[in-house]
């Protein structure tokens, strides 16, 4: 049989980097997103025979998006703009060999990384938390269902109104 730490090293530590960036977006803060993720390893570390080892990334996500929950209504009521130079500052790659451009794609490459991340962040928090999971996580709609507890249509919608949150939001910026 399998020890805690060496379950925990195959199962938790692989998806580390993809928690913190969660944590990140959740908080708003470099700092903060580190407590959560260390908070959310010991929880990981306590709970790590109740992995059913079908989807760790997703039973690992889940476990910071529960920690981040707590901890943002613990700490504080209202989130912080994320700092400059956060992690995901690649997000301004542009996928410029696309045949089709729609509005949509046209005003994203358009926007600046941090127009973008600005837009997010203004997001209120279910939604803000969809489109990360889906966008930048890319988590399928199942396995966002399954983590945030909610039903499949609702991750539906939460992503089709982000999203034209943030075409909103970018398109007065521009």
């Amino acid at each position: 049989m399998e020890s805690d730490r060496a379950l925990f090293t195959r199962v938790f530590l692989p998806h580390l980097q993809q928690a913190y960036r969660l944590a990140r977006w959740m908080t708003g803060s470099a700092v903060d997103a580190e407590d959560v993720v260390q908070e959310a390893s010991l929880r990981a570390f306590r709970s790590i025979r109740d992995c059913n080892g079908a989807n760790p990334r997703g039973w690992t996500l889940a476990i910071v998006r529960n920690t981040a929950n707590t901890w943002l209504t613990r700490n504080r009521r209202e989130r912080v703009p994320l700092e400059r130079g956060s992690a995901n500052d690649n997000a301004d790659d542009a996928n410029e060999d696309a045949d089709f451009e729609t509005p949509e794609t046209a005003l994203l490459r358009k926007a600046t990384v941090e127009e973008v991340r600005s837009a997010v962040d203004a997001l209120p928090v279910p939604f803000r938390e969809v489109i990360v999971l889906r966008e930048i996580e890319e988590l399928d709609y199942r396995q966002i269902a399954e983590l945030a507890g909610i039903p499949l249509g609702t991750v539906m919608s939460r992503l089709s109104r982000a999203r034209s949150m943030l075409f909103k939001a970018l398109g007065e910026q521009q």
